[in-house]
């Protein structure tokens, strides 16, 4: 009766296991499904995804033109400002050329006024004074040459009209036989250089009789 029991009781064992593994498997089969159908449909939204964010071909091309563009302008406005830096380079070394003798000119103007000066006081026709005279006088066209020769001009407005830009004037003076503001005498003479002013002309200049 015992050995009776255990059967049934081994056979109703086996029973509900056999019940139970299909359920397991049914379990599996159910997540493996459900992974298979996940995957695709993931893989499939990231790709959906990474489309939309990709720029199209036409929006690649207006950005590479922008670009181009833009480096153009920066070349140009590179290439103008180098143009600009060596001509102002050549301006300076031309002004510097031109007007690198303006201080030895000023230290030189003193002489030519004293050669002047002497040959003005040599004036005369004594024969002690006259060999003087000369040698002043050649003295002095030498160095009026050379000062011609470096584009050094001397400014002596005897009869002109008084400019201020020329001129320094030292004195009015009433004269009624000229126009007002006219330079009656060149007390020294004035200068330029390559047509800049080195030094006025000292002048007395005219004006109306009685101030008018």
């Amino acid at each position: 009766m015992r050995v009776g029991n255990m059967d049934f009781e081994r056979s109703a064992s086996v029973a509900e296991q056999d019940q139970q593994q299909p359920g397991a498997d049914g379990q599996d089969k159910a997540a493996e499904s459900r992974a298979d159908i996940s995957e695709p449909t993931v893989q499939a939204a990231v790709a959906g995804q990474g489309n939309a964010e990709e720029p199209s071909q036409d929006e690649v091309v207006a950005k590479l033109q922008e670009d181009l563009g833009a480096a153009k302008d920066a070349v140009l406005r590179a290439q103008a400002d180098a143009q600009n830096v060596m001509r102002r380079a050549e301006q300076d070394v031309e002004k510097a050329r031109k007007f690198a003798l303006e201080r030895f000119c000023s230290e030189l103007l003193p002489v030519v006024d004293n050669l002047e000066r002497a040959l003005e006081s040599a004036a005369g026709d004594h024969e002690i004074v006259k060999p003087i005279a000369e040698g002043v006088q050649l003295t002095l066209k030498s160095f009026q040459d050379a000062l011609k020769k470096f584009n050094i001009e001397a400014v002596d407005p005897a009869g002109e009209p008084f400019d201020p830009q020329l001129h320094q004037a030292m004195s009015l003076v009433e004269n009624a036989d000229v126009e007002p503001n006219t330079v009656i005498a060149v007390m020294q003479k004035g200068y330029t250089l390559n047509g800049r002013l080195v030094r006025p002309a000292m002048v007395m200049v005219s004006k109306s009789p009685g101030g008018k």
